[in-house]
């Protein structure tokens, strides 16, 4: 029987073309030995040079929006370092295309501040994302910000399509929505 539930789900990451799965808790060591092995996999599976950096710096955007917004943590919301909080994780293939998916719970009332700043990035040329990006390095980190503010506009940059989300109601946690996005590079 244990067997059957692992072929099903290793069936369905074949069918998907899933390179790599992780769901679970977040933390710099956590996503050091994520780093490792998403390296390994890219380089087996043929990408090049610039498609390896891009996807790795999304991986990297990725995480720090989960360790730094993911309202499931197993560390203060107000510390600073070592943070470990859940979300999930995956890369795959779709066609020459790698697409890299991430979700994780937020505080709901987040949810409008959030789509206010990756909404306008559907409109965007890339040559107005970049553009965005230069200024942004040069302002103040904004208020609500844990980093310096550029996480979407680096994966808007990185990706080849404009990027994908989606806010779904958390069905266990009334106060919590799980905030999902997808780039493809």
């Amino acid at each position: 029987m244990l067997y059957k539930e692992f072929s099903d789900f290793y069936e369905v990451a074949r069918k998907r073309h899933i390179i790599f799965f992780y769901v679970g808790y977040f933390s710099q060591h956590v996503v050091a030995a994520i780093s490792e092995t998403i390296k390994a996999r890219l380089d087996t599976a043929g990408a090049a040079g610039p498609t390896r950096r891009r996807i790795f710096s999304s991986f990297v955007e990725m995480s720090q929006n989960i360790m730094h917004y993911s309202s499931d943590t197993l560390t203060p919301d107000d510390a600073a370092e070592n943070q470990m909080r859940r979300g999930s994780f995956c890369i795959g293939m779709k066609g020459e295309s790698f697409f890299l998916l991430c979700a994780n719970p937020v505080n709901s009332v987040n949810v409008e501040r959030i789509r206010s700043r990756l909404e306008p990035l559907h409109t965007m040329t890339m040559e107005e994302i970049k553009l965005a990006y230069k200024k942004a390095l040069r302002e103040e980190t904004p208020a609500d910000s844990k980093g310096a503010g550029l996480g979407f506009l680096t994966m808007a940059r990185d990706a080849s399509e404009p990027l994908e989300f989606e806010f779904v109601q958390d069905e266990h946690n009334p106060e919590a929505t799980v905030f999902c996005i997808k780039a493809i590079i």
